[in-house]
């Protein structure tokens, strides 16, 4: 084991290992972890995740979403840790070898972790034991097209949650099946509901170093807007208990935001009249929720300037890119300032409701297919013969 970081035994052989690096990539495992206790209760599942894969039942041995990190500069910022971590990872499955392997997204980590594996000898590709799963595929669309090559040459089985990525993998050799988004699924509940006299909803996001700068923009746009409209209120969600104290130090930098801006944690049931969210997932739910509004995102100039000349797709919000349409208009980078989102929030809040987006949006994303990934899941597990 790695001397600085230590993973917990576990009791006996584990039957499979969840690895989810993210707020977002925790919820969609816990939701598949839920629905696959329905058709295996038996198992016995361990996770480097987060608090909603340990409410789904998971012996979490690392908290590994409160590390999370994005963008080239931050990520040497910690490589020693993740080097460590990663290195601890391996011997924990080499040493207790669980049966399979699901990666959830967090393809930096995650896909580094499959190729060692098969080097090692010990993954189902390369003659061992132990499956290699994956579920919500890399963003393979948008950059690195090549890795689906050598996804094939490590992964057993890829679920994917966008219609459109099957046909991504159709010039390889690996088994890929559309098993619908965990949102449109019929128990699940967004906890957002558009209300043309609710506040304004100021997401953030769920990584601390996005938030430090995107957090700061959204408080001047509002209170530039509320100069105006005195009795609007806003509401900022936060996912974890790290970025609620993120927020309460960037509110207490702004007089009177405060006083005006409430913090909710990202599970309370919210109504919204409009929205100013990052780029993530939370995005995507606003858009399920017929909330009207806008999408605001900065990163590291180094890390923009790198994806400018990566990423291939028009669209940075995932509402956007399915619906083929700004649907949910961006501000990036410069574009994103106070004065230009102030003026974005007065055409917002007299925007009526995205019903019809969200609608397309459900029929998109296969809201008839919610049982369709734990029974992938529970069928990959199954003993070979």
């Amino acid at each position: 084991m790695s001397e600085l970081i230590q993973l917990p035994a576990p009791e006996g052989r584990p039957d499979l290992l969840i690895i989810a690096g993210e707020h977002s990539g925790d919820q969609h495992a816990a939701t598949l972890l839920r629905g696959l206790a329905q058709e295996r209760p038996d198992l016995q599942v361990c996770a480097l995740g987060g608090e909603a894969l340990r409410s789904a039942g998971a012996n979490v041995i690392f908290g590994l979403v409160d590390h999370s990190v994005v963008g080239f500069a931050e990520v040497l910022k910690n490589y020693g840790f993740f080097k460590q971590l990663f290195e601890a990872v391996v011997d924990w499955i080499r040493e207790y070898r669980p049966r399979a392997v699901c990666f959830i997204d967090y393809p930096g980590f995650n896909l580094r972790l499959a190729d060692r594996l098969v080097k090692e000898g010990i993954a189902a590709k390369a003659g061992g034991d132990i499956k290699l799963l994956y579920y919500i595929s890399p963003q393979i669309w948008a950059w690195k097209g090549h890795r689906r090559f050598k996804m094939a040459q490590l992964l057993d089985s890829l679920a994917v949650i966008f219609p459109f990525e099957v046909d991504c993998y159709a010039d390889t050799t690996l088994p890929v099946q559309f098993v619908g988004h965990p949102f449109v699924a019929a128990d699940f509940n967004l906890g957002l509901s558009y209300a043309i006299d609710g506040p304004t909803l100021l997401l953030p996001g769920s990584r601390l170093t996005p938030v430090r700068r995107i957090f700061p923009v959204l408080i001047k746009a509002f209170l530039n807007f509320a100069r105006n409209q005195p009795e609007r209120r806003a509401v900022a969600l936060y996912p974890s208990e790290a970025v609620r104290t993120l927020l309460e130090e960037l509110l207490a930098a702004h007089p009177g935001a405060a006083n005006k801006i409430e913090l909710r944690p990202a599970d309370a049931p919210t109504e919204a009249s409009a929205v100013l969210t990052s780029s993530g997932t939370m995005s995507l739910k606003v858009a399920l929720a017929g909330i009207p509004g806008c999408i605001v995102y900065r990163a590291n100039l180094w890390t923009y300037l790198l994806a400018r000349t990566l990423v291939k797709i028009p669209y940075l919000g995932i509402a956007n890119i399915l619906l083929d349409r700004p649907a949910y208009p961006e501000f990036l980078q410069g574009a994103a300032k106070p004065d230009i989102l102030s003026r974005e929030l007065t055409r917002l809040h007299a925007t009526p409701a995205a019903a019809t987006t969200a609608t397309e949006l459900r029929q998109l994303l296969g809201e008839d297919q919610s049982t369709a990934a734990p029974q992938w899941l529970a069928e990959a597990l199954k003993e070979k013969k």
